[in-house]
């Protein structure tokens, strides 16, 4: 491993390595709760939060900050820690809360590594499946060892496109109205409930085309490096480069993103702001 890239913690191990125990601390809370009685707490319109959520991140950061104490660390249920340290973790420890709340086996916990604002390693963890899709910046990306590759379907009219909605009333409506657009001229559509499983499934081929209008950074953090090293082209819905801090993504291959944009030219959702 590239040393530069995978900062050695305060117990010789990298960070990946270091990301991977707790990812799968947390797999182990989350998947010990998924079937017993879990109380869920309604924060806000429709962002369910559980118990499993708060007590996954805690774990989590408590292995993260203990190895890597000088690391900045934005995670989704607690303060921001703010350092003079380039790297900073990004960290989501259940994606998917609505599926976990309902009892659907589809959810993920995100870790992510970040240098100067740029995802220099991360992982998307499926505890259900025991799927662990990890990435490290310039030597690939991986499903438990096996290297993955974005999609190589080439025609838009034989993709799987999948995308999530989120909580944005107009611009889930405009993402509906574009798919109507497209209708019948793709293979099928899905609709996941995990933004980052759907962007850890186009890194691995599983769906063609994966987008998103609204999302937070620790929503995007792994699959932005994950769809890097697998070939695949990231882009916000105007068409421009798609980053940490960009609420929107489109993820496939170069081929099928630059055939979805001219598709999808004119379509409100893609030129709203």
């Amino acid at each position: 491993m590239h040393d530069d890239l995978m900062p050695v913690s305060k117990s010789g191990r990298t960070a990946m390595d270091v990301a991977l125990e707790a990812a799968r601390a947390a797999g182990t809370i989350i998947t010990d709760k998924f079937h017993s009685e879990h109380e869920v707490h309604f924060k806000g319109r429709s962002d369910i939060v559980t118990d499993v959520d708060l007590a996954a991140e805690k774990m989590i950061l408590e292995l993260l900050t203990e190895e890597f104490p000088e690391f900045s660390v934005l995670a989704e249920e607690s303060r921001p820690i703010e350092s003079d340290s380039p790297y900073k973790w990004v960290v989501d420890p259940l994606d998917g809360t609505r599926n976990y709340a309902h009892g659907i086996p589809h959810f993920c916990t995100i870790i992510a590594l970040a240098k100067d604002n740029h995802i220099v390693a991360g992982l998307t963890y499926d505890p259900v499946r025991e799927e662990m899709f990890t990435a490290i910046k310039g030597q690939g990306a991986f499903l438990n060892d096996t290297q993955i590759h974005a999609s190589e379907t080439t025609e838009l009219s034989r993709s799987l496109l999948c995308c999530d909605l989120g909580y944005v009333d107009e611009k889930a409506g405009l993402a509906m109205d574009m798919i109507r657009s497209l209708w019948p001229g793709m293979y099928s559509v899905r609709f996941m409930g995990s933004s980052g499983l759907g962007l850890a499934y186009a890194a691995a081929g599983r769906v063609d085309l994966y987008f998103h209008h609204s999302l937070m950074p620790w929503d995007l953090a792994s699959g932005l490096v994950l769809a890097q090293e697998a070939g695949a082209k990231i882009v916000n819905r105007q068409g421009g480069p798609g980053d940490l801090f960009t609420p929107s993504v489109i993820v496939s291959s170069p081929t099928l993103v630059d055939e979805f944009l001219k598709t999808t030219e004119g379509q409100p959702w893609r030129m709203t702001g």
